[in-house]
């Protein structure tokens, strides 16, 4: 089982309690990025795999200290699992994701699950890059 982890949305944000959870059990491996189109879903965004070669979401990779644990968390944090509202809003998956220096590792992300049909596409694929076009000097990224 793969300990990283990619995420590319909310957890990005250091006032968010759930960033503050993976800051102190993860450990920040590098920038990285997914074959993938993110859609603002309203206060946060949802990321949808394609194979487009030139489609591509940002975000960073984790090394979860405890994946188990880790993962637990961050599944009741995205609305994962038979106890949920179904369908899900997210699933769940290992994915090739590419880090900064050019290496592809094997990655856990969270996945939107329903339809795009009618949402606004981050066309950068940077989830704060956008936040901080809306408004600016709120939502930075951290590490």
């Amino acid at each position: 089982m793969t300990s990283l982890l990619f995420v590319y949305g909310t957890l990005l944000q250091t006032d968010n309690d759930f960033a503050a959870y993976l800051r102190a059990n993860c450990t920040f491996v590098s920038t990285g990025k997914i074959n993938g189109e993110l859609y603002d879903l309203g206060d946060y965004p949802g990321l949808v795999l394609t194979d487009l070669p030139d489609e591509f979401v940002y975000g960073s990779i984790y090394k979860m200290d405890n994946v188990d644990g880790v993962l637990k968390q961050l599944d009741w944090y995205e609305g994962v699992g038979p106890n949920e509202e179904q369908p899900n809003l997210y699933i769940r998956q290992k994915v090739i994701v590419n880090s900064a220096d050019g290496d592809a590792a094997e990655a856990w992300v969270y996945i939107y699950n329903r339809s795009i049909a009618n949402l606004y596409k981050i066309t950068d694929g940077d989830y704060i890059n956008y936040l901080n076009k809306k408004s600016p000097n709120l939502n930075k990224a951290g590490d």
